[in-house]
């Protein structure tokens, strides 16, 4: 019998801890070049929260990304954004269309802020919600622009309903996994870069860019669907 130890049987043996940074994620050619959403679904359930990101730029509507969070990583996606656009606030005042009274104007810049969750992977969600699942709407889906302010709550109509009228190939049923994302703005459009974290390198399997006017309707579908789970 050998009397060599194994470092996977080892208690001795030193547990590493890898650590990523956003700014050292690869960034493969074809994700690089990014896609424009106009809207957003957010779709959840027990394990995972789904981001569909909406073009409706033109008929069809499609799904131009599909990105799934783990559960934590999306409350820190909350986080962030909310951060990433107090950062916008002060740099540039409110965002067009928002009710808001504009902060102390200083120097334009641009601004980026980081989620950073664990490496706990979950399983995708089917495309139509199941009765487990539900979600929430950003933007509207059947037309680019902004819609108008109302007092009464509107809900939305079935989930079924919505997916019949977007086109979502096939290749992006599965959506693509993240566990961390990195936010970042001009005046006119925020950039979201949705990174998985694994050895022996992190890299960025999603870009996604979006009017700066689209993104609190973003963080309010992300509250939503994250209050009612």
């Amino acid at each position: 019998m050998s009397d060599e130890k194994h470092p996977e049987n080892d208690p001795e043996q030193p547990v590493q801890q890898i650590q990523h940074s956003s700014a050292t994620a690869r960034i493969p050619d074809e994700i690089g070049r990014g896609v424009f959403a106009t809207a957003v679904i957010v779709l959840h359930g027990p394990n995972e929260y789904t981001i569909d990101f909406i073009q409706s730029l033109a008929r069809p509507n499609r799904v131009a990304a599909r990105i799934i969070l783990p559960p934590v990583v999306a409350n820190q996606f909350v986080l962030a954004l909310e951060q990433a656009l107090e950062k916008y606030r002060v740099s540039f005042g409110h965002v067009p269309n928002e009710n808001q009274a504009p902060h102390p104007g200083k120097k334009p810049e641009s601004g980026s802020s980081n989620v950073d969750g664990g490496q706990k992977t979950q399983d995708a969600s089917p495309q139509d919600a199941t009765p487990t699942e539900k979600h929430s709407l950003a933007g509207t889906p059947q037309t680019s622009t902004p819609p108008p302010v109302q007092k009464n709550i509107v809900q939305p109509p079935p989930i079924a309903d919505i997916y019949d009228n977007l086109k979502l190939p096939d290749d992006m049923l599965g959506g693509v996994y993240a566990n961390m994302a990195s936010i970042s703005h001009t005046e006119s459009e925020f950039c979201f870069d949705f990174i998985a974290q694994f050895f022996p390198r992190s890299a960025v399997t999603a870009r996604v860019y979006m009017a700066a006017p689209r993104v609190p309707e973003l963080l309010s579908s992300l509250k939503r669907s994250i209050n009612a789970n």
